[in-house]
């Protein structure tokens, strides 16, 4: 009894290590991003550490005038404070200095906010998603040779009573969305009903699902794992339980997939 438990509790840590780790899934006390898996999300992170260095200087500078002030114009310490009419060097230094820093933080968002609207390389694959109420449809168009033999498949959460042994509590979904990792994609999307959203934050992704829209993102996924989002519009009841679920992996492995996915919508 004991060394089932024993081995029980091993099949449990190693399926931590080996699928929660490199999940890119949201994690309990979290307090940072998740990791990038795309560059995009990766110059999001740098631009994030950047600023918190300009906030944490302007912080210990701010603090320090603080701590100066109430020191010098103690009653206690000081019955008769320092007078300091006028500074023109304090002066310039305070208004030069805070016109410089939304500088340096501007020029690399507007290079972020580009990249993440504009689809600047030719993808590869195309990838539609249409949000419905509590389900997402995916169409890989560019293997349609008729509107009778296209690779589109349905996307359902799995319910909350019935995950599988390392699967992530409303987090999982029938039919993944496999696309090959170091390849130029561009996802396409749009809704069926109300708006919806497509987000993914280990790649840095989040579109909005307009109605009578087509909205367009791309993405170029730099290593393989599963990767999890949630959709991200208040559209009603449960609607913060329709996850997203990106699996990347080799290209072989990937042609393998869409084939399989062929044969069994043929058959």
């Amino acid at each position: 009894m004991e060394r089932q438990m024993m081995a029980e509790l091993f099949r449990t840590l190693e399926w931590r290590f080996l699928t929660i780790a490199p999940c890119d899934a949201a994690e309990p006390w979290q307090l940072g991003s998740q990791d990038a898996a795309t560059p995009i999300m990766q110059g999001i992170i740098d631009l994030h550490h950047d600023i918190f260095f300009f906030l944490i200087l302007i912080l210990v500078f701010v603090s320090r005038i603080l701590v100066r002030a109430l020191w010098h114009f103690h009653e206690q310490t000081n019955p008769i404070p320092q007078r300091i009419v006028h500074g023109t060097t304090i002066e310039i230094i305070r208004t030069i200095f805070p016109s410089i820093i939304p500088m340096f933080i501007a020029i690399p968002s507007f290079a972020l906010l580009y990249s993440m609207d504009e689809v600047v390389v030719d993808p590869a694959i195309t990838i539609k998603a249409i949000g419905h109420q509590w389900y997402r449809t995916y169409e890989y168009s560019d293997y349609n040779s008729s509107d009778d033999q296209s690779l589109t498949f349905d996307s359902y959460t799995i319910p909350e009573d019935d995950p599988e042994l390392g699967q992530s509590r409303l987090l999982e979904v029938d039919n993944r969305v496999v696309v090959p990792a170091k390849t130029h994609l561009r996802m396409i999307v749009t809704p069926a009903d109300v708006p919806h959203s497509w987000a993914v934050p280990s790649s840095g992704v989040k579109c909005d699902a307009v109605p009578g829209r087509l909205n367009q993102t791309s993405i170029s996924v730099q290593r393989e794992g599963v990767y999890y989002g949630q959709c991200s519009e208040i559209r009603g009841t449960n609607h913060a339980f329709t996850p997203i679920v990106v699996e990347a992996v080799s290209l072989k492995d990937y042609g393998s997939r869409v084939s399989n996915q062929f044969i069994l919508q043929t058959n």
